[in-house]
């Protein structure tokens, strides 16, 4: 039996699936299992990941009834043989250190699940960090800031992932944070390591462009978090939506979209879009540009 287990769910990834698990062969710790869901793809991802595959046994293709990455994921449920699940997006990559560093975490049986700090891209530019983590994860911090931030920087114990009962299939976007509202109100240990193993690479063809299919996906969150007795307020809604808007818009997302959703925000709660001035002022005014704005431009305006 591995360690771990890495779930990489894929779909048209031939861009970056080779950055990912190069970055997994990397990994100082080699005591891993890593199962690749293909999804459907039409492109050459799976040549390649089946090219590796033959010459690392580690790496287990697989495939995927083209459904998302939830029931991706979730096949780890039955197909995973590792001790601790580590989730990783093809689109993104691993420090060297990751492993090593999970490992010796999880040698405290007290510990359920661990995410550390994230990197976050656009090509070869960072752009941001994601949050300092507080010690032990809450529901609170999950809606407030989620330092979480993407499941490339989530690893659980076997069966703390089976008793979570695994991803909401029917969600397309916002089942990440949904099913982790659900893994912490239940009770899990979930701990933050203030160090940063994790480089994210927002992607233009990303979920995160969609801001109407977020924020649907973010309404279902928001219910599992209220039956753990977690309400976010007005306020703090349309703090999240500028953020939301303002990444969108930096990846292509249309202006008028984030355009209407911003002025919405801002008639239903003006002090929650205007909790950060600055921020505020520059997501409106990158909706207003968007469509003669250069990327470079619209990149360094709506940069954090």
């Amino acid at each position: 039996m591995p360690r771990f287990s890495v779930v990489i769910p894929c779909f048209n990834a031939e861009d970056t699936i080779g950055d990912t698990l190069d970055s997994l062969l990397a990994q100082t710790e080699g005591d891993w299992e890593a199962l690749i869901i293909d999804d459907g793809s039409t492109d050459d991802t799976r040549l390649i990941v089946a090219s590796m595959a033959g010459i690392d046994l580690r790496f287990r293709l697989m495939k995927n009834s083209g459904v998302g990455p939830s029931a991706a994921r979730n096949m780890a449920l039955a197909e995973a043989d590792g001790e601790i699940i580590a989730f990783l997006d093809a689109d993104d990559t691993w420090h060297p250190e990751k492993l090593e560093r999970l490992d010796a975490v999880f040698d405290d049986e007290e510990v359920d699940a661990c995410f550390a700090r994230v990197a976050m891209y656009q090509g070869k530019t960072r752009f941001g960090l994601s949050p300092e983590p507080e010690a032990k994860l809450t529901v609170d911090a999950l809606l407030s800031n989620d330092p979480v931030c993407t499941m490339s920087n989530v690893a659980i114990r076997l069966e703390s992932f089976l008793s979570s009962g695994g991803f909401n299939t029917e969600m397309v976007h916002n089942a990440d944070l949904e099913w982790m509202i659900r893994l912490v109100g239940d009770g899990a240990n979930v701990i933050g390591l203030d160090e940063v193993l994790v480089n994210y690479l927002s992607s233009a063809n990303g979920l995160s462009t969609d801001l109407e299919g977020m924020a649907a996906g973010r309404a279902l969150a928001l219910t599992s978090a209220a039956r753990y007795g977690v309400v976010s307020d007005a306020r703090a809604e349309a703090g999240y939506m500028r953020t939301l808007a303002g990444r969108a818009l930096r990846l292509g997302a249309p202006g008028l979209q984030t355009l209407r959703l911003g002025l919405y925000c801002c008639a239903a709660c003006p002090s929650g879009w205007f909790s950060n001035p600055f921020s505020g002022v520059r997501v409106l005014t990158g909706a207003l540009l968007a469509s003669v704005l250069p990327r470079s431009l619209r990149c360094a305006l709506l940069s954090r």
